[in-house]
């Protein structure tokens, strides 16, 4: 499994806006460049096909433009990833997680069935296709909704007809709400709203923690699901750990109960889990509410632990900083890091960490409340994230930078993806000796990215309506500008001083050291 989510309610945000922010992992033994661009209406299909479960829609006729972060090669198709739309509605797809089997059993998977045979004799049977999933879900759902409720009602639509092939979380925000959706089989979902003093963590788990039935089928407030989750549940004996409903006592059993543990009812709870979802779920925790004992023999959470609440109040504001520390982040401060010194071989290696090698791009979107036209910034990282840093893009624009856009397959400085990959290659073995290069560089990196996010918001106060857009454009050359500098003198430094650190170094004066 791949990806780790965070989630930010506008209250719980420094900035006063929402923030959704996922690690775009591959899979292991997969790396997949990433890039940033701009998707006009004219460019988004009317009948689409997905090329890994040839599932076939016909689209509206009303898109609108959207920014991705999507995959370079083409053979898993779009893969958006990460995108907002110029109607100031954002997603990321998806935090894969799993369900158990249960459920699967229930509601099985709708997986491609390839053809048999040959037309016309005995035993052909004709291809199946199968549902939708992370390659499609951004493409299909954001340029046609205005708001957070609609993506998800559009994206249960979907889901219900459609069905889908993965276990899948999905993540879709605007100015005032982020609303977090799970995949619950083949056609089913869940979808509960981060409270705006929250933060969510979600490490490849089915993580939501609490259903309230009676939001869900009332005001829906903050909960949404598909129309027969309750049938769904009770007919297949899934009520593991359900809480009665109010009013229902002893030998009521005909009463549905009001709320639910989704994570003990469709979720798993297994060794491996304890080993690559939970300790990252619980770093994240421990950062953002540090005043709680999180490390000794009488901590309420450990790594291991099963019950770390899906949302809670951060004790400070969070601010962008959090977010790409936790983000890039590999238990710095535990006996758990894989670079650090505390504890032992062993420990240091017993956990996966957030910042992994596999990372392809972190992309946290800020949707702000207090300028419209250029209210989403998505601020983006490419490849490995304790060896990069977020820089910010606007996404209300026509045509993105080319240092983001243009990536290549193949290996090239003259990209971020590629030379981001480079950095951290030649950096991870000199961990210490590369350290303080790489933390001026994200210093320099997101201090110019706040003054230009703050000067660009100041200039568009006189801006005419048709000069918005050229405006932001130009806002994101200057950002790419220097961010290829920063990042070529970054390059050139872990480059300069590892070659000095090679192992088949020699001067004549090493033999008398």
């Amino acid at each position: 499994m791949s990806c780790t989510t965070l989630l930010i309610g506008k209250s719980a945000s420094c900035s006063g806006a929402t923030i959704i922010a996922r690690n775009d992992d591959s899979g292991s033994g997969r790396y997949d460049p990433k890039r940033l661009v701009a998707v006009a209406p004219t460019d988004q299909p009317r009948h689409y096909r997905s090329t890994l479960s040839h599932v076939e829609i016909d689209l509206p006729d009303d898109p609108c433009r959207y920014t991705i972060a999507p995959n370079v090669l083409p053979n898993r198709g779009v893969l958006a990833e990460a995108g907002a739309s110029e109607r100031n509605v954002a997603m990321s797809a998806t935090e894969t997680i799993a369900v158990n089997e249960r459920v699967l059993a229930a509601d099985p998977l709708v997986e491609l069935r390839p053809a048999k045979g040959v037309p016309g004799e005995a035993g052909y049977r004709p291809e199946t296709p199968g549902g939708i999933g992370e390659e499609d879900i951004i493409t299909l759902v954001l340029p046609y909704v205005s708001s957070a409720r609609e993506g998800v009602e559009r994206l249960g639509e979907l889901l219900e007809r459609y069905g889908t092939y993965e276990s899948n979380g999905v993540i879709i925000s605007d100015v005032d709400e982020i609303w977090y959706v799970e995949t619950i089989g083949g056609h089913h979902w869940i979808a509960r709203r981060v409270p705006d003093d929250c933060y969510a963590t979600i490490p490849n788990q089915l993580g939501i923690d609490d259903f309230d039935f009676s939001d869900a089928f009332g005001e829906r407030r903050f909960f949404m699901c598909s129309a027969d989750l309750r049938e769904f549940i009770d007919r297949h004996h899934l009520g593991r750990a359900m809480r009665p409903a109010q009013g229902a006592g002893f030998g009521v059993a005909a009463v549905l109960p009001d709320h639910i543990n989704p994570r003990a009812v469709f979720g798993t709870s297994t060794v491996k889990d304890h080993i690559y979802n939970t300790p990252r779920a619980w770093y994240m925790q421990r950062h953002l509410n540090p005043s709680e004992d999180w490390d000794s023999p009488a901590a309420r959470y450990t790594p291991t632990s099963d019950d770390i609440p899906w949302c809670r109040a951060p004790e400070n504001k969070v601010t962008v900083e959090d977010i790409d520390f936790l983000m890039s982040s590999h238990f710095e401060g535990t006996p758990f890091d894989p670079y650090g010194t505390l504890g032992t071989p062993e420990s240091r290696h017993r956990y996966r960490p957030i910042g992994i090698n596999r990372t392809g791009h972190m992309v946290a979107i800020e949707l702000r409340h207090d300028v419209p036209a250029a209210a989403a910034v998505m601020w983006i990282a490419f490849g490995s994230g304790p060896f990069t840093a977020v820089a910010p893009f606007y996404a209300n624009v026509d045509d993105t930078p080319a240092y983001l856009r243009d990536i290549t397959p193949e290996v090239s400085t003259d990209n971020l993806y590629w030379t981001n990959r480079l950095i951290a290659v030649i950096a991870d073995a000199h961990w210490y000796e590369t350290r303080n290069a790489i933390e001026y560089y994200g210093e320099q990196v997101r201090a110019f990215g706040h003054r230009l996010v703050e000067d660009t918001d100041a200039a568009l106060a006189n801006a005419e309506a048709g000069d918005i857009r050229a405006a932001l454009m130009a806002a994101n050359e200057a950002m790419a500008g220097r961010l290829q500098d920063l990042t070529h003198k970054l390059l050139d430094n872990v480059l300069y001083t590892s070659s000095n650190l090679m192992r088949n170094s020699f001067a004549m004066s090493d033999r008398w050291v």
